[in-house]
């Protein structure tokens, strides 16, 4: 199924804050996101938005997803102190499952992959239970060429999940096992921003996470949500990170050369069902296939601003060439 594309629909002028603005969708059938676009020079965002926060997170909770195109946001400065003004504090990526770098307060690097590669849809840290609510994306240069961050819709990923599918998710949860190693995954020291043991330990309680050393390195285990309500909507969305982590998300080649010289429990990452039984690879399957039906992907244009609402959106990013710099925030 060929992802949803970048198509713009008739564009609607609202006056806000002495500013000439559009709000549009990308797609006819006003799926995410919305797109609000001044048509003036020097807009400042920031300063606009702090007049219409309330404005701002209707749409959000109604959409998802907004896209502010246009604007003049100026530096990683201005991006950090835009989404501290719409969250009640910023997050550290502690404990985080993919290579980041902080640039500065609490704005990162987007995961480090090579660009040759795509990640595939999902909510920000919904392996664990310390995830958050908002996360934005800034575009400080768009790539020569791809390098696209898809976004779906995590109610409508619920909605098309078959019932039978949903139910034994939501009654059991999911299981998350790691296992940190500087030689297949990333070191337990880079996920919890520490070289301390005892600082690792402390932050697994707190969170009610299972550990164990084994030598120097680590293995964890956590039980989190499948299924959550949204605390403002209270709609029902899909919210984990199982198709990811299980090894069934592995290329055959690699997934048969990593089981070939480990145990299953040894692996890099896998997830179970949260009683600890196997969830079918066919059923995953179903789950991914839903992701791309829903996928929703646009280009880039440098000084975009992409906002999501991390329990109602999910995002990936695809393949790309030359150089790319988008940079994020979670509150």
């Amino acid at each position: 199924m060929t992802p949803k594309t970048f198509k713009t629909t008739k564009r609607r002028s609202i006056n806000l804050f002495n500013a000439q603005l559009t709000k549009q969708y990308l797609l006819d059938n006003h799926v995410i996101p919305l797109v609000i676009e001044t048509t003036q020079e020097q807009v400042n965002l920031l300063s606009w938005s702090l007049n219409y926060q309330d404005l701002i997170d209707t749409h959000l909770q109604k959409e998802g997803a907004i896209l502010f195109r246009g604007f003049e946001i100026g530096n990683i400065d201005n991006f950090e102190i835009f989404m501290t003004s719409l969250c009640d504090s910023l997050l550290d990526y502690s404990y985080g499952s993919t290579p980041r770098n902080r640039l500065k307060g609490k704005v990162y690097t987007s995961t480090e992959y090579p660009p040759n590669q795509s990640i595939p849809l999902h909510n920000e840290m919904s392996y664990t239970s310390n995830y958050p609510w908002k996360i934005a994306f800034y575009c400080v240069k768009s790539a020569e060429k791809g390098g696209a961050t898809p976004i779906a819709d995590s109610r409508r990923i619920f909605q098309k999940i078959d019932p039978t599918i949903r139910k034994k998710f939501q009654e059991k949860g999911i299981m998350y096992v790691r296992n940190y190693s500087n030689k297949l995954d990333l070191p337990w020291q880079k996920v919890f921003q520490t070289d301390d043991k005892a600082t690792v330990e402390a932050y697994c309680k707190k969170a009610g996470i299972e550990f164990q050393w084994i030598s120097n390195n680590l293995r964890t285990c956590e039980v989190c949500q499948a299924v959550i309500k949204h605390p403002q909507t209270q709609e029902m969305v899909w919210f984990n990170q199982a198709h990811l982590f299980h090894v069934s998300s592995l290329q055959p080649e690699v997934k048969n050369n990593l089981l070939a010289v480990l145990n299953e429990d040894e692996l890099p990452r896998n997830t179970y069902y949260g009683d600890g039984k196997p969830i079918e690879d066919s059923v995953l399957e179903e789950i991914r296939h839903i992701y791309q039906q829903e996928t929703v992907c646009f280009p880039w244009q440098s000084g975009d601003l992409l906002l999501l609402d991390n329990l109602l959106t999910a995002h990936g990013r695809q393949p790309f060439s030359g150089s790319r710099q988008v940079v994020v925030a979670m509150g």
